[in-house]
């Protein structure tokens, strides 16, 4: 039998994937991916993440196969805290991505801006598919990297008017009251509660390890996307307000084991049976949000699924137009 023809591995870097995929893009691979996954049609595998012991860096590996999509790959990085005073991001990624048909390594992609134009599609996913209709106040819980991407992401789902944002360090609150400012909002600081009795979508995008907003601070009607970092013991929310919302999630094992639904899983106030995944709402298996009052909550965990979706999105767009480096292995 005649041996196949190498293809040529295809090498995206930074700058490429930020020419190439915008937030259209990322929106679309996102949504597609989870209603893929809803249908069965596409799985992750087994999650790897473990802190190094060194730098105080945490490190891991999200893989996945996306059957209707025929991605097939593993994106490998994690999360180093002194990276800013570097220069550089604290979150570092690469995507790997393999040919399903043979098992070639087929693109290397980097990962960093990636993951957060697709953490910024996930939550705008959630507000497209359960925030109010007529939602005015978007609220912001955290300002740091990712949180420009989820401002910018979410402003294009809703009418909204204004921005309310807290943060623990409010020294950090100007850039996002000038992305606001580009995009036409009116921005305010506030503190958490008066965030949660003005906000009619609110977005945590923390590390934090115990809850910024309680229950009987949000107002019913709102909808929440809970998108910080994903890891054993994480919460950024009151366990009340989870049990008390209607869950959705990308991934239900993900959600009750690393995500925010974990705490109100533990304390019983939660079952895994009442969390649903936003895929079937997509797929219309679910009507999601059922009332102008129920108050809705997304767990955003971040699935491997959905770098390899945006990751080969830009790997396709950079072999389409021959701006990507290639190299024969």
């Amino acid at each position: 039998m005649k041996d196949m023809p190498d293809k040529p591995l295809l090498i995206v870097g930074e700058d490429l994937c930020q020419q190439l995929v915008g937030r259209a893009e990322a929106f679309d691979a996102v949504q597609n991916v989870f209603a893929a996954m809803a249908r069965g049609d596409a799985y992750n595998f087994p999650v790897i993440r473990e802190a190094i012991g060194y730098a105080d860096a945490l490190y891991g590996f999200k893989s996945g196969f996306d059957r209707a999509g025929q991605v097939l790959g593993v994106k490998s990085g994690g999360y180093w805290p002194g990276n800013m005073d570097k220069g550089l991001t604290n979150h570092q990624s690469t995507v790997f991505l393999f040919d399903p048909d043979t098992g070639r390594l087929s693109a290397l992609v980097g990962g960093n801006y990636l993951t957060a134009v697709r953490t910024a599609a996930s939550s705008a996913v959630s507000i497209a598919h359960l925030a109010r209709k007529d939602a005015k106040v978007l609220g912001m819980v955290g300002a740091g990297h990712q949180s420009t991407f989820q401002l910018r992401a979410a402003a294009e789902q809703r009418d909204f008017e204004k921005v309310v944002a807290w943060n623990p360090h409010p020294e950090m609150l100007p850039r996002l009251g000038e992305v606001a400012a580009e995009i036409g909002l009116e921005f305010e600081a506030v503190t958490q509660e008066e965030l949660g009795a003005q906000a009619d979508v609110i977005i945590t995008i923390t590390s934090a390890f115990e809850p910024l907003l309680m229950k009987d601070w949000i107002k019913p009607g709102t909808h929440l996307a809970c998108m910080g970092t994903d890891t054993k013991g994480k919460q950024e929310v009151d366990a009340a307000l989870v049990s008390h919302a209607t869950v959705f999630t990308d991934e239900v094992a993900q959600s009750i084991s690393i995500g925010e639904a974990q705490h109100a899983i533990a304390d019983g106030t939660l079952t895994k049976v009442r969390i649903t995944s936003i895929g079937s709402v997509i797929n219309n298996d679910h009507p999601g949000r059922t009332s102008d009052d129920e108050i809705t909550l997304f767990d955003g965990t971040g699935v491997g699924l959905q770098d390899l979706a945006v990751a080969s999105v830009a790997a396709r767009l950079a072999d389409q137009s021959g701006k990507a480096e290639r190299a024969t292995l």
